[in-house]
């Protein structure tokens, strides 16, 4: 069944003020939320709302944080999230990262004590209104195994990038540095479907293809899936984001990152606060004339896009095409639910006596 925005965002907000986040935090929570169900991320948008509403209610979610800075320079800065959402918290940091850029060129902003902050892109693209470079990452649950290891060391350690342009939409890259985010097996839990190979292991580390592996201590796999695929490079880049977002700025990470899931319990001597984030804006014309630049990268764009293709294949995609053209249709023809993320909301709008959403 499908759902418009505007219903999915009047729960959300509702559900948010019902544990208790003022009226201005409940606004930004549901939009960034909800960015995720409009890109066509179903795995981060309002399929994680009773997550967020459960570390609520176990105590590992403040609603009512005292955002701080703890530590900066002219173009730094550390953000103390005070365990707040990190639906909220990391658009503060990147606003913080965007008004360092505005007076020094660039600026970079390091999060801890913060949670789970919903898709990396929306936070990056949060510099494409002031025509600067955005960046974006977290550390999460530690679910994905280290090239030849069966330990679950990393989390999926998204990196999104918006880069704007000219006439042309702005580049957005938005990934996981897994072969697959977590979300998506938990999308394929819902459906009763195998995972395609090389995006899990069981816990002796053999190849499967059970999305339910996981709950069996099997892990996620780095981009690549194996030594041969390259996963020696995905486990690099999830080790980068873990070391800027949690060990740079006193968050917790690798192995003690805190779990997404509430029933699961806080690893055992933690070496920091809470989740980990990291931003960077970067102000173009710190670099080259800004109009020389967004010229170029029409011209890059346009001829990326003209590049020839292989036999079956229209066209060639600019990464950020998929989720604006996802959006577009969203807006227009509602937003598609899974029973069983509809069942879950039953439970919230039962929990808080919130009107339950109807379709269209």
């Amino acid at each position: 069944m499908k759902y418009t925005y505007q219903h999915l965002y009047d729960f959300a907000y509702s559900v948010f003020t019902k544990i208790g986040c003022p009226e201005a935090d409940a606004h930004t929570a549901t939009k960034v939320l909800l960015s995720a169900d409009l890109r066509g991320v179903d795995s981060h948008g309002i399929a994680r709302l009773i997550g967020y509403v459960r570390l609520w209610e176990v105590g590992r979610v403040n609603a009512t944080p005292e955002i701080k800075i703890v530590h900066e320079t002219p173009s730094t800065a550390v953000v103390d999230g005070d365990r707040g959402l990190g639906l909220v918290v990391a658009p503060y940091a990147m606003q913080v990262a965007i008004e360092k850029s505005r007076n020094a060129g660039t600026g970079w902003v390091a999060v801890k004590n913060s949670n789970h902050f919903g898709i990396a892109g929306i936070h990056a693209m949060m510099a494409l209104e002031h025509q600067m470079i955005g960046m974006a990452m977290t550390n999460a649950s530690a679910l994905v195994a280290p090239t030849f290891s069966t330990e679950r060391m990393l989390g999926t350690n998204p990196i999104a990038y918006a880069i704007p342009a000219k006439e042309q939409p702005p580049f957005v890259a938005d990934f996981a540095t897994t072969t697959a985010a977590n979300g998506k097996l938990e999308i394929l839990q819902r459906k009763k479907q195998d995972t395609p190979a090389g995006w899990v292991q069981d816990a002796d580390g053999n190849p499967s293809v059970d999305a339910n592996i996981l709950k069996r201590q099997g892990a996620l796999l780095p981009l690549g899936g194996d030594r041969v695929h390259g996963s020696h490079k995905g486990y690099a880049l999830g080790s980068i984001v873990d070391i800027l977002s949690g060990v740079l700025s006193g968050a917790s990470y690798g192995p003690w990152a805190p779990p997404f899931p509430a029933y699961v319990p806080l690893p055992q001597h933690m070496p920091g606060e809470g989740l980990g984030h990291f931003f960077g804006a970067m102000r173009v014309d710190a670099f080259r004339p800004e109009s020389e630049f967004l010229d170029q990268m029409d011209n890059w764009i346009n001829r990326f896009r003209n590049a020839a293709t292989i036999p079956g294949e229209e066209r060639v995609l600019i990464p950020g095409d998929p989720e604006r053209e996802a959006e577009a249709d969203r807006l227009q023809n509602g937003i598609p639910l899974h029973e069983d993320v509809i069942a879950d909301l039953q439970q919230l709008s039962d929990k808080f006596s919130v009107s339950m959403i109807q379709a269209i």
